[in-house]
């Protein structure tokens, strides 16, 4: 342990035994009382996470568990200390217990899991194969998750048109498609959706209220793919007379081990979901059920497992690291925090100090505009992270997930959408976005900038979100 974690720990050690006293006897948070600049920590976490990176890409590489700790106890001081231990130590410990700590260990097993598989050989990248490989990506993202599924096929995809030219369209498609749009049918598919299901929305809802709207735009995103692909593939000086990567490996999967604990881990979420037990834990007044705890002994397990068979050559081939792993926990545990008051303030709904944003989402009559909240969780979830801007969008509808999944079916449906696809619209959007980016760089494409790609989003994205509007949520 370095000193700075030493530190932490210990910093984090004396907040935690300050916070116990009195946890039983917290109140639930009255949204209604509080201020707005309570919500500045979270604003700060999320536009560090926007800007920090473009502005000063070293800085925040080496310290950006630094600035997320630092956002977290500039909202927890204070908060202990005007609130009191007992109502901030209840807040913290149900963010922790019933949100981040599930997420983060459903993450976990996917990101090792995904990583335990090397697809080996060289595959040549031809307009139909890669269109393939993207259809193949979108159906695997739903079940593996948007990162898993980009980590898995993002490296294949890029040996196989290492002997093109242009490849950055390529890349930007498997973004739009692989990491983002295809995780929309299952709460494995995107950190969004997951959160919805540890709220109480339903692991089958998604499928069958988003599926629609899913098909189209991936279909219209393969479509218009195979088109521009075929239109450079046809060019004379496209293919390189010599390709980078040898056929000396027969195509298959090294690490197969991985599809078996794949299952697994669909199994468990599944279990937690439609298993119903009375069983349930009361930790400074937030309640464990027996099926979410078992859930996630199970994933630490097919972590575990994971790490213990996959060979050592395959973590090899597949530069497999810890490090996006780490800035994703680190990041979201300031963003678990920060963002409880935050929260409370949104249920208060239009008498709390966010009743302009329930209002601009509102029609007239107080009813929910499905159509609004679509583009209003879409373009915060462009820039702020699509997990988070999903909750706040939830809790602005209500909160209430049997009233969601029937009577509000359409503005969940929105809500849902919005956070998904428009994760895409930015780097930012969705933390698979950066990922691939950075491999792609790493392997020698140029990618676009922040905002040249945000040509390529806006440009082909945001038309079909117009016409998706249009169709389904006016």
């Amino acid at each position: 342990m370095t000193p700075t974690t030493s530190r932490q720990a210990g910093l984090a050690a004396i907040l935690a035994l300050g916070l116990m006293p009195g946890l039983a006897q917290a109140a639930e948070l009255d949204g209604s009382q509080l201020s707005v600049w309570w919500g500045v920590p979270f604003a700060g976490v999320l536009l560090s996470i926007a800007l920090v990176p473009l502005l000063a890409p070293a800085f925040w590489h080496h310290h950006f568990g630094k600035v997320s700790a630092a956002w977290a106890l500039a909202f927890l001081v204070p908060f202990a200390v005007v609130m009191g231990p007992g109502v901030a130590g209840a807040s913290v410990v149900h963010a922790l217990l019933a949100e981040y700590v599930p997420f983060i260990i459903l993450l976990t097993a996917l990101f090792t899991v995904a990583g335990g598989i090397f697809v080996r050989g060289n595959l040549h990248g031809s307009p139909a194969l890669n269109t393939g490989l993207l259809a193949v990506g979108a159906v695997l993202a739903s079940f593996m998750g948007t990162t898993g599924a980009s980590m898995l096929l993002i490296r294949p995809l890029i040996r196989a048109n290492d002997n093109r030219r242009h490849q950055v369209h390529v890349v930007v498609f498997f973004i739009f498609i692989v990491s983002n749009a295809g995780g929309a049918l299952t709460p494995l598919g995107d950190p969004p959706l997951f959160l919805g299901f540890l709220k109480g929305v339903d692991f089958f809802w998604t499928m069958s209220h988003l599926w629609g709207q899913a098909l189209f735009l991936i279909g219209t995103l393969l479509v218009l793919f195979y088109a521009i692909d075929w239109w450079y593939y046809h060019r004379r000086e496209e293919i390189r007379p010599l390709d980078p990567t040898p056929d000396t490996a027969r195509v298959g999967f090294d690490g197969g081990v991985n599809f078996v604990l794949l299952g697994a881990v669909v199994a468990l979420v599944l279990m937690s979901g439609l298993w119903k037990s009375t069983v349930e834990f009361d930790i400074a007044g937030t309640e464990v059920g027996l099926p979410g705890l078992l859930r996630d002994l199970g994933l630490i397990a097919v972590t575990l497992v994971s790490l213990k068979l996959t060979p050592a050559r395959v973590h090899e081939n597949n530069q497999f690291s810890w490090g996006p792993m780490q800035e994703v926990a680190k990041l979201f545990a300031a963003i678990f925090l920060t963002i409880v008051p935050v929260i409370a303030m949104l249920k208060a709904g239009v008498e709390g100090p966010f009743g302009a944003v329930v209002r601009a989402v509102t029609n007239a009559d107080g009813s929910p505009n499905p159509a609004m909240y679509f583009w209003a969780t879409g373009a915060l979830s462009s820039f702020l992270d699509n997990a988070p801007t999903y909750l706040v969008f939830f809790n602005t509808a209500g909160g209430d997930p049997q009233m969601l999944m029937t009577t509000l079916a359409p503005v969940l449906v929105a809500i849902s959408a919005g956070a998904v696809f428009m994760g895409a619209n930015t780097y930012i959007g969705n933390a698979p976005n950066l990922m691939v980016k950075a491999i792609a760089e790493d392997r020698g494409i140029r990618m676009p900038s922040f905002f040249g790609y945000m040509l390529w989003s806006v440009g082909i994205l945001v038309p079909l979100f117009a016409l998706m509007t249009w169709i389904w949520f006016v």
